[in-house]
């Protein structure tokens, strides 16, 4: 039996579907339960296989969606630009070099090649990009052979994707696609795909899916419809990984689902297990299916993060230390934190709070942190392994208005760090028991930051000056112990095990 995660993209700032992914990949590997990962998502200027390996998949558990049809395995970039020079058919006249990328210039004066290395000082080739005439005519991207070409044609005075050809192992060709404005036909010997949604069930079909296998959907924005109908007769799982409603627009006669889950929850009877990370959330998405459908299916909780163990620090922690790590997205309100800790600080001058992320507000987080001279106490720290780091702190603060469950924070009380937040569905609700390890602060429709990051500062100088730290911090240790790894293998197993045999 294999478990088949399905998923659409990864970065270098993962979302917390990947990492759930990765911390799955993991337990299933110590249950030596075989796992594919599957994306779908079209990955250009970036070998998918750096983003997998970074967040910890191993190779040969990743399938890409595009290479899927091909000989290619998941690797690392690894093409030489010796082994390119060896493909040039006319001789190079000149070469320049800007910064990571080389020029080549031919002796045909109309055409040259810019090469984007991967590691320019080991020569080691991510892509080639042809010019003719002063327009791009052609793309080659590359692992440790070359992988796919696209071919452009001028559009209004900028290159227009016209179509890709994909390789196999011996640059024989694979497959084709055309590639029309927002159509996308793919060209096979012995089938033609109408649209992508159709290239997914073909490779659905391709997979020899038994009935020994479990689909797990992760992501089914576009392909959701194919996996549904192409699955059988392996058992279908469907991870919920956020709010999975709109509660502003449900009322007693109507339900408004989550855009992301909406055709995995009008399709319910097709599912054998719906996965939430919370007792909360199962209650909640229980009671809806019997309010507002007349179906009733099965819902399992099992966290989609585990620890793999409790850690402690190895000398006191910093006195006045906050931390907060997310990617830095409008979503988590790092600003009401920001300005929170600015209101704070007058009243505890010792206070100093370190940010852990990377994401599109870096730069709005640094001009507040300027323009209330708060860069002696409040630090943007980057992206960083933060399994012993999080143990250097006293306090976890998260402005999130919603997580379904919230890795950074059960990672937080891995490390016995007491958190404040907002008192919102569901992963603050589950790891903060208010007033014991942190507190929940009451979340009204109101998102006024200065209203909100007035009651994070409150919270702040409340903790500070009137919590026992060290009970807190007990406590949230006591509250980890339920997330360790070999609790969540029990969960896995037991699903698993029950979902097969159903």
């Amino acid at each position: 039996m294999t478990v088949y995660n399905i998923n659409l993209g990864i970065g270098w700032a993962s979302s917390g579907v990947e990492y759930a992914q990765a911390y799955r990949a993991d337990i299933l590997r110590k249950l030596h339960i075989p796992a594919k990962f599957i994306f779908t998502d079209m990955f250009q200027n970036e070998n998918i296989q750096h983003f997998t390996k970074n967040i910890g998949f191993q190779d040969d558990e990743v399938i890409w969606l595009y290479t899927f049809f091909t000989d290619l395995h998941i690797s690392e970039t690894t093409y030489s630009i010796e082994t390119l020079e060896e493909t040039f058919s006319e001789k190079v006249v000149k070469k320049e070099r800007n910064g990571s990328i080389i020029r080549y210039y031919f002796e045909s004066n109309n055409y040259y090649l810019n090469v984007f290395f991967k590691d320019v000082d080991k020569g080691i080739v991510q892509r080639v990009e042809y010019v003719c005439d002063g327009q791009l005519i052609q793309k080659d991207y590359f692992s440790y052979t070359k992988m796919f070409s696209e071919y452009y044609t001028p559009k209004d005075g900028t290159p227009s994707l016209l179509s890709r050809t994909f390789f196999n192992e011996d640059t024989s060709i694979a497959y084709e696609e055309s590639c029309t404005g927002d159509n996308h036909l793919f060209y096979f010997p012995e089938d033609i795909c109408y649209s992508k949604s159709e290239l997914v069930a073909l490779m659905m079909k391709r997979l020899g899916l038994t009935a020994s296998d479990l689909v797990l959907l992760d992501r089914a924005t576009g392909i959701g419809q194919a996996v549904f109908e192409n699955c059988k007769p392996a058992k279908l799982g469907v991870v919920v990984h956020a709010e999975h409603y709109n509660q502003g627009s449900t009322d007693d006669d109507y339900v408004l689902w989550n855009n992301y889950y909406d055709y995995q929850f009008t399709n319910a009877q097709y599912v054998d297990s719906f996965i939430v990370s919370t007792e909360a959330q199962k209650k909640v998405l229980e009671e809806q299916f019997h309010h507002y459908t007349s179906l009733a299916p099965r819902i399992d909780v099992i966290p989609v993060g585990s620890l793999e163990e409790l850690r402690y620090p190895s000398e006191e922690r910093r006195a006045f230390s906050v931390l907060t790590a997310s990617r830095l997205a409008t979503e988590k309100h790092i600003d009401w934190l920001v300005k929170a800790v600015v209101k704070a600080h007058a009243t505890l001058p010792e206070l100093h709070f370190d940010i852990y992320g990377e994401g599109g507000q870096r730069k709005l987080l640094s001009d507040l942190i300027e323009e209330n001279a708060a860069q002696a106490y409040i630090e943007l720290k980057g992206h960083q392994d933060l399994k012993t780091i999080y143990a250097q702190y006293q306090l976890y603060l998260t402005g999130s208005t919603s997580e379904g469950f919230g890795l950074t924070l059960m990672e937080a009380i891995g490390s016995g760090l007491p958190i404040i937040g907002l008192d919102v569905p569901y992963g603050n609700q589950t790891f903060i028991d208010d007033e014991q390890n942190g507190y929940l602060i009451p979340k009204n429709f109101n998102d006024d930051s200065d209203y909100l990051s007035d009651l994070f500062a409150e919270k702040l100088i409340q903790y500070f000056k009137t919590m026992s730290i060290n009970n807190a911090i007990e406590h949230s240790y006591r509250k980890a112990h339920g997330f360790l790894e070999e609790v969540l293998e029990g969960k896995w197993q037991q699903l698993i095990k029950e979902v097969l045999n159903d």
